[in-house]
C-alpha cells in the first residue's frame, strides 16, 4: 500500500505542484521496477496532471508498494521542485521569443492577447529537468516546441479555439518533464516535437 494517507494532509485540501510532482514521481518509478506499464503510467500521470486535491492524488498511488514511495522520499526533493522563480511571457498586440540557450523557470506563464509568442525548449537549461507551463491565448497565438526526448502532459482547453493535444506523451531516457496547460479562446496554442539543434 502507498504511504500517502500517512504523508499528505486531509484530502479535501488543495494540492501544490510540489505534491503533483511527488506522486508523479512514485509513479516513474514503479514504472522502472516494472509494477506498471508505459500506457497505465502516461494514463495516470495524466490523472496527476489534473489533479486539484489531495483526495485525488492519494488513489493513483494506492496499489503501489511502500518500498517504492519510501525510496523517492529518501531521494528528497532535489529535482522536483524547482528552484528558480516562476516567469512571466507575455504579448499584448506584440509578440515574445524565447529560444536557444536559456534558463528556463520551473514555471513559466505565458500570455498572449492580439499577439503571439514562441516558446522553444530545445536549448533551454533547466534547474530540475522539468517545467510547467501555463499558457492562455485570447485572439492570440503561443508555439512551444519541446524536444523529441521530454515527457509532456498537455491539459489546456481551447474555447472557440485550438489547444494542441497531439505532441503529449512519454520520452526517452533524461528528457526533460514538461507540463503544459491553460486556455487558448479565439486563438491557439500550439505544441510541436522537433530535435534539438544540431543533432
Amino acid at each position: 500500500m502507498s504511504d500517502l494517507p500517512d504523508r499528505l494532509p486531509p484530502d479535501g485540501l488543495r494540492a501544490s505542484d510540489a505534491d503533483r510532482e511527488q506522486v508523479a514521481e512514485v509513479l516513474r518509478a514503479a514504472a522502472a521496477e516494472g509494477r506498471i506499464d508505459l500506457p497505465e503510467l502516461d494514463e495516470r500521470l495524466g490523472r496527476v496532471y489534473a489533479a486539484r486535491t489531495y483526495a485525488e492524488l492519494e488513489p493513483l498511488t494506492r496499489d503501489i508498494p511502500r518500498a517504492v514511495s519510501d525510496a523517492v522520499a529518501r531521494r528528497g526533493d532535489h529535482g522536483l521542485a524547482p528552484s528558480r522563480p516562476s516567469q512571466w511571457a507575455v504579448a499584448v498586440m506584440s509578440g515574445f521569443d524565447r529560444r536557444g540557450r536559456w534558463a528556463a523557470p520551473g514555471i513559466l506563464r505565458a500570455f498572449a492577447f492580439w499577439g503571439g509568442g514562441r516558446i522553444d525548449l530545445r536549448e533551454a537549461q533547466f534547474d530540475a529537468n522539468a517545467i510547467r507551463i501555463r499558457a492562455w491565448a485570447i485572439m492570440g497565438g503561443i508555439e512551444i516546441v519541446v524536444p523529441d526526448d521530454a515527457e509532456v502532459s498537455i491539459s489546456g482547453v481551447g474555447l472557440m479555439g485550438d489547444f494542441g493535444q497531439r505532441a503529449a506523451g512519454l520520452g526517452g531516457p533524461g528528457g526533460p518533464r514538461i507540463h503544459i496547460n491553460g486556455l487558448a479562446f479565439w486563438g491557439g496554442v500550439t505544441v510541436r516535437r522537433r530535435g534539438r539543434p544540431g543533432r
